[in-house]
């Protein structure tokens, strides 16, 4: 381990989905025009968000709201461009920690999944299955439980990421029959064109459509592990702390994560953040995920539900700081956009914000944007002395250094 970081906690929180404009190559993906930030506050007619307008937001964008404050001698502020090929949740978030992912995950939204992957996968776990679309999990519960329960089927569906969910009751199918099939769908989405991130077991209880409820302590993730070892590995491997909060750990698959808690809201997500700022006493990384940005609003395109969501943020960001001890670092960003006015359902392709703050910080500004997410991660590496692997993307931030 360094005898001397700069900084001895680096806590890094994911505002998911939350970009501020597309990419140079949104063309590709059909998202030009795309802006979340942008579009989510132009929907209640500017954001009030004082904290990150003080660590330089404004100067990233035209953000209705938010001024472009040019003096922040505490933060930095930046765009940060994705390389990797795609715009989900895994793809950003592996970047993030190095890993360029080339072939993008397969998605499903607008079309549920090809009659060849449903029809072998009933084959193979023996039961009829029903849905095939994408939608909340718990709204299909409402439509489809019932019939579920009575006919012993399976309740397949997917979202805007790249995942493949099964629902069925406890006790109708049970726990681990619900496992079984499971397994089975990752083995078949292991096929390059079925390719998903994540195959997730969702099972239920109740008895009838009114009182249906999630078992989320029985939820039960099937995820693919980074392609190869990531900068969370590197740190694990040197001693470090890499204590997740949110979904980081499903999203790495435990892959370099020493540390996990789970979270059921943005609120429980800052929650837990602040008590780790005031009581963790580590040395490492503290990596957050928010995602109620992407799954509450962005999915739903409820661009003032969007906007009022990154102003409670703003405000739990505010309490955050005011935990934060002389040599700790925070880095706000995001993993990919999810314009809440955009066609469709789907994520958008777009260039995140990433907002540097620490009180160890004196000559903040704001910096020039910069080739991939990588760079994130490769600072954290360098203020721990380490050096990523050499086939990781990512370059540190020379100023955080200075």
């Amino acid at each position: 381990m360094s005898n001397s970081p700069k900084f001895k906690r680096v806590f890094l929180i994911v505002a998911d989905s939350a970009g501020v404009g597309e990419e140079p190559d949104a063309d590709k993906f059909d998202d030009v025009g795309s802006n979340t930030f942008a579009h989510a506050a132009e929907s209640i007619g500017g954001l009030n968000v004082p904290v990150m307008e003080s660590l330089g937001l404004g100067q990233l964008d035209d953000i209705m709201g938010v001024k472009p404050i040019a003096d922040h001698p505490h933060a930095f502020s930046l765009r940060l461009r994705e390389t990797s090929n795609g715009k989900d949740t895994m793809t950003g978030h592996w970047e993030m920690m190095g890993v360029n992912t080339v072939t993008p995950f397969q998605t499903f939204t607008d079309t549920g999944f090809p009659d060849e992957l449903m029809d072998e996968l009933s084959k193979r776990t023996g039961h009829k299955l029903i849905g095939n679309y994408s939608a909340s999990g718990t709204e299909i519960l409402k439509v489809l439980g019932e019939e579920q329960m009575r006919d012993n089927s399976l309740i397949v569906y997917t979202s805007a990421d790249s995942v493949l969910q099964i629902a069925a009751h406890e006790e109708a199918t049970g726990l681990q029959e619900l496992y079984r099939c499971c397994e089975i769908a990752r083995e078949l989405c292991m096929q390059p064109q079925w390719r998903v991130g994540r195959v997730i077991a969702r099972p239920y209880v109740g008895t009838c459509a009114e009182d249906f409820k999630r078992v989320t302590g029985d939820r039960h993730d099937y995820a693919l592990s980074p392609s190869e070892p990531t900068d969370m590995d590197t740190l694990k491997e040197n001693g470090y702390m890499v204590s997740c909060i949110g979904k980081i750990s499903d999203i790495f698959n435990m892959a370099g994560v020493v540390k996990t808690q789970h979270t059921v809201s943005n609120e429980d997500g800052m929650d837990k953040t602040i008590q780790e700022a005031k009581e963790g006493d580590f040395e490492g990384l503290c990596f957050v995920n928010l995602v109620e940005f992407d799954s509450e609003y962005g999915h739903r395109r409820n661009a003032p539900g969007y906007a009022r969501c990154l102003e409670a943020f703003d405000k739990r960001l505010g309490e955050f700081i005011a935990t934060m001890r002389e040599d700790d670092l925070l880095m706000v960003t995001a993993d990919h956009g999810n314009d809440p006015i955009f066609k469709g359902t789907d994520h958008t392709r777009e260039k995140v914000p990433l907002l540097i703050y620490s009180p160890k910080i004196h000559n903040g500004k704001y910096l020039e944007e910069r080739p991939t997410f990588a760079d994130i991660g490769a600072s954290i590496l360098h203020n721990f002395g380490l050096k990523k692997r050499d086939s990781l993307l990512g370059e540190p931030i020379k100023e955080l250094f200075e």
